[in-house]
């Protein structure tokens, strides 16, 4: 892998370590020690989500403009600026305010990051996306294992925490990120070769497409919400809790290459992969619908991952292969943007529904939304003139 990728990875596992101390106990701390709903507590991440696909949107868009080291010093800033402020106010209003900043400028970020990325190693393919993802969830395990620890014995450390590493993230990214050169429309330019009618058609993919993708997310962040709250009412600690999303990221870190070089083998396209992920997930809901002690979502957290490492790289794969030259941060704006909109809906939708009915009502919504995502998985590049696979050139189909 080039530098410059190995430079991204770095940050984007500090960056996700940062927040993992915090985001699988958002739900817990609202709840829990602030007293709220889970409705309000819903409320409370939507409104964070909402601001976070603004931020992917402008992010990619900016992106195209500026360039990626510019776009993520912006979003790093912003997103600084609020964790200091959350250190030493936390209260009710104060974590209201503080969590719409920071989703805002977490949404620059990542758009940028993995447009960089595909940028610097394009012959990669798929691989310098899952180099990211892998990354991604190495935060993840580093940030919630440490996270649920911490957490026992304060949650004033934990906000201390995401600074400290947020900090770290401004200095990697200060001195690491801006002697990296991509190739990206900085003029925000479309490349003329490529028709109108073949980009709207590419466009109109990635919506259907991400459709699914949103439904995937919405089902996927119930395990940071309503599950982890129902966790704590069965008297599961918060230390096992957390050990669940450690176990997620350590599968990941391992699993990924394993699973790479199982699909380079089978040659398999990627919207066979996507349904593959989607009918695991089913499983997973399957499984942790029917649990009552750790054991049982240990199992549940296990298949989850599984199936989360066949579906979310290959989206911003699929984006990156039909995004038209100078458009490819504002492609992953909107996966990014996607992924967002699903965790802004799914906790005040899984909210709702435990708190008008129960959780087994909450399961079988949520294996629907599983049902219809694999239909728009099957149905996205029927206007196309040939399938996306593994290994595609960047811009053609």
């Amino acid at each position: 892998m080039p530098r410059a990728l190995w430079l991204l990875i770095i940050g984007m596992i500090v960056n996700v370590t940062g927040s993992s101390f915090l985001w699988p106990l958002n739900t817990i701390y609202i709840h829990d020690h602030l007293g709220k709903s889970l409705s309000v507590a819903g409320i409370v991440l939507m409104l964070n989500s909402a601001a976070s696909v603004i931020g992917n949107l402008y992010g990619g868009s900016l992106f195209d403009k500026i360039g990626g080291y510019k776009s993520i010093i912006l979003g790093i800033s912003i997103t600084l600026a609020a964790l200091i402020g959350l250190t030493f106010w936390h209260g009710w209003l104060a974590y209201i305010v503080f969590q719409i900043i920071i989703g805002f400028g977490t949404g620059i970020i990542f758009p940028s990051m993995y447009a960089m990325a595909g940028s610097v190693w394009k012959e990669g393919g798929r691989k310098a996306f899952n180099a990211i993802y892998v990354a991604q969830n190495l935060g993840v395990a580093l940030g919630a294992s440490l996270g649920g620890i911490v957490a026992a014995h304060s949650f004033q450390l934990i906000f201390l925490a995401n600074t400290v590493m947020y900090v770290l993230f401004l200095l990697i990214a200060v001195f690491g990120y801006k002697g990296i050169l991509v190739d990206s429309g900085k003029q925000g330019t479309i490349d003329i070769n490529v028709p109108t009618v073949t980009n709207r058609k590419n466009l109109y993919a990635l919506l259907i497409l991400c459709t699914g993708y949103l439904l995937c997310w919405v089902a996927y962040v119930q395990w940071p919400t309503t599950i982890a709250s129902y966790t704590q009412e069965i008297h599961i600690s918060l230390t096992q809790y957390s050990l669940l999303w450690s176990i997620n990221g350590a599968l990941i870190v391992v699993g990924q290459p394993l699973l790479n070089s199982v699909l380079k083998h089978l040659t398999a396209s990627l919207k066979l992969q996507m349904i593959i992920g989607i009918g695991i997930f089913i499983v997973s809901f399957l499984v942790a619908g029917k649990a009552t002690v750790f054991s049982g979502f240990l199992v549940g957290m296990i298949i989850l991952t599984i199936g989360e490492m066949f579906i979310w790289p290959a989206v911003p794969t699929v984006a990156f292969d039909l995004a038209p030259k100078g458009r490819e941060g504002f492609y992953q704006g909107i996966v990014n943007s996607t992924a967002t909109g699903g965790r802004m809906v799914g906790p005040l939708m899984g909210g709702m529904i435990v708190d008008m009915y129960n959780m087994s009502a909450l399961f079988i919504v949520l294996i629907v939304l599983f049902l219809i995502a694999i239909i728009t998985t099957l149905l996205y590049d029927r206007s196309l003139k040939t399938k996306m696979v593994s290994g595609t050139i960047h811009g053609q189909i």
